[in-house]
């Protein structure tokens, strides 16, 4: 499953640069508004597997963990100020 995501990534973002530099460049407002939506989709998706793969790597422990205190710990300290 991470390796599907994973080409899904990298299709994702390539489509979202594609379809954002033909929306760039387009002459006529119908296929600059098509190649935008496509490059938004495609933006949008890539972002969402990026983030899967981030948290899947943390939690498989291939990829550390961000240095931060939990909630939990500020909840507690906050009680006994």
């Amino acid at each position: 499953m991470p390796k599907l995501i994973a080409i899904l990534n990298v299709i994702a973002w390539a489509g979202f640069w594609a379809f954002g530099y033909l929306a760039l460049t387009a002459n006529t407002e119908g296929h600059m508004t098509t190649a935008l939506v496509l490059a938004a989709l495609g933006g949008a998706l890539g972002l969402a597997a990026w983030f899967w793969l981030v948290r899947h790597s943390e939690a498989t422990g291939y990829a550390r963990r961000p240095n931060q205190v939990a909630r939990e710990h500020h909840r507690a300290q906050e009680s006994k100020a």
